[in-house]
């Protein structure tokens, strides 16, 4: 499994792009390049699971990024970050407006880069987990891309149905808290629990067999629920 984040580079100067692939990637990131407007439009369009974040040149071919941006923020929720030789605090703040999360001034240094696109994506990640609206989940072995609503346990794909990927899901995000067995049927299935049924249980057994070992987070609380926990 590839838990990296990925980086879309919209860039028409190639020695730039090149130079911000190199030190992307020397600092774990994984990186989709484009040199024009429209490349960068196809790729998120085409790509759009696979981008974590954005780093764009304002003056583009084809469609520069004041035009750019309102149509990426058509089709991704990702963080922006632009570049460019511009100063001026107007067209900053025209830039913001239009869906920018961050600017950055040419000439800039590698390592300030870094740095943006660190501070973005954390700051990003804090935002998504205030709202409930998580990416990414982590539990022991257990990883949960909730974009793509893939899970690996011990970087292994695992192939779950859908009620288990939202029963797991749902565990994950409440782990240390007891669910007990009527909330789970409301959260997962959208009904309320009825006292002869098994559904949860057998659900719960087959989740822990095809999570294999990491399975043991999920605990039975007698005569209540479940509880996800390390």
């Amino acid at each position: 499994m590839n838990n990296k984040l990925n980086v879309l580079i919209i860039e028409d100067d190639v020695s730039i792009n090149d130079i911000e692939k190199r030190v992307l990637e020397k600092n774990g990131f994984g990186v989709i390049q484009a040199y024009s407007g429209s490349e960068g439009l196809l790729n998120c369009q085409s790509r759009k699971e696979e981008i974590d974040i954005i780093i764009m040149d304002l003056f583009l071919p084809g469609i520069d990024g004041y035009e750019l941006l309102p149509q990426i923020k058509d089709i991704l929720d990702v963080p922006v970050i632009v570049v460019s030789a511009i100063s001026d605090i107007v067209d900053k703040v025209k830039l913001l407006d239009a869906g920018a999360n961050d600017y950055i001034t040419k000439p800039f240094g590698v390592m300030e880069l870094i740095a943006r696109v660190k501070a973005l994506l954390r700051r990003t990640e804090e935002e998504r987990k205030a709202s409930g609206k998580e990416k990414y989940i982590r539990l022991g072995d257990i990883f949960i891309d909730d974009y793509r609503r893939i899970v690996f346990v011990a970087d292994e794909k695992c192939e779950l149905t859908y009620k288990e990927y939202e029963l797991l899901k749902l565990l994950s995000l409440n782990a240390g808290i007891v669910l007990t067995r009527e909330i789970i049927m409301e959260k997962v299935w959208g009904v309320e629990f009825e006292s002869e049924s098994r559904t949860v249980d057998m659900h719960i057994k087959t989740l822990r067999q095809k999570l294999g070992e990491a399975g043991n987070i999920i605990k039975t609380v007698r005569n209540v629920g479940y509880v996800a926990e390390l």
